[in-house]
């Protein structure tokens, strides 16, 4: 009998299974492990062709669908999988997109940069606070902030990692190239469970650098995420098999 080789996309969903499923916060040796098999995961491994079609040259039968990373003109999330625990999905950005600062509320997230260049800078907070805002009278944060990464990644790079209050929770991304980072986020946004998701807008401190003031904002008028189909290998679930 034939064995079925396992995806690389699903030896990722089984391990954050085993991790994340857990109630305890995920081990070092854990992390590393769940890094290790991200790194192995290319663009082609979740449905993306970071080369995109070429002109004129046809499709052999049989081959499978992808979507052309070269092709899309807004931020797209692709979303694979998510779960009480953990959520899989690839952000696909053309080249100038931007992702304002964000936060990922008592959240551990790995990522990984398929392909392109990505300018990244991202915080962690020294004291945040929560404030009621004059206008409209709804609490909102505003605090201090310490600088975590500043850089541009270039694929292939290694994957990274963010905690609730280290390696640069409050992030911002700018596609120098047309990109995609793969995410798995644990848990998962959730309004019902207190984890929003929440825009900041930056304010350097000249005074003492690699330290901002980072104030709540609306969700920018201006961000367009579309969508698109998950066109990787199906995942099976635990309870399906």
């Amino acid at each position: 009998m034939a064995t079925i080789e396992t995806t690389k996309i699903q030896r990722l969903f089984d391990a954050c299974n085993a991790v994340f499923a857990d109630q305890d916060p995920p081990t070092y040796r854990q992390i590393q492990w769940l890094r290790r098999i991200l790194d192995s995961i290319e663009a082609e491994d979740v449905g993306i062709n970071e080369f995109g079609h070429v002109e004129g040259s046809p499709e052999s039968p049989g081959s499978k669908r992808l979507i052309d990373g070269q092709s899309l003109s807004n931020i797209t999330y692709i979303h694979i999988y998510e779960s009480e625990f953990f959520s899989m999905g690839v952000f696909c950005f053309p080249a100038g997109a931007s992702l304002p600062f964000h936060d990922h509320p008592s959240m551990t997230v790995l990522s990984k940069l398929l392909y392109g260049s990505m300018y990244v800078k991202a915080y962690d907070w020294v004291l945040p606070t929560d404030v009621a805002h004059m206008k409209d009278r709804h609490t909102r944060t505003v605090g201090l902030a310490g600088l975590a990464v500043d850089e541009v990644l270039e694929a292939p790079c290694e994957p990274s990692v963010l905690f609730p209050r280290s390696g640069g929770n409050i992030h911002s991304f700018t596609a120098l190239a047309p990109s995609a980072i793969l995410d798995v986020l644990s848990p998962p946004y959730s309004d019902e469970f207190g984890r929003p998701s929440t825009y900041f807008n930056e304010l350097p401190i000249c005074a003492l650098p690699g330290y901002a003031i980072l104030e709540e904002r609306e969700l920018p008028k201006d961000l367009t995420v579309e969508g698109a189909p998950y066109l990787g290998p199906k995942l099976m679930d635990i309870e399906e098999s």
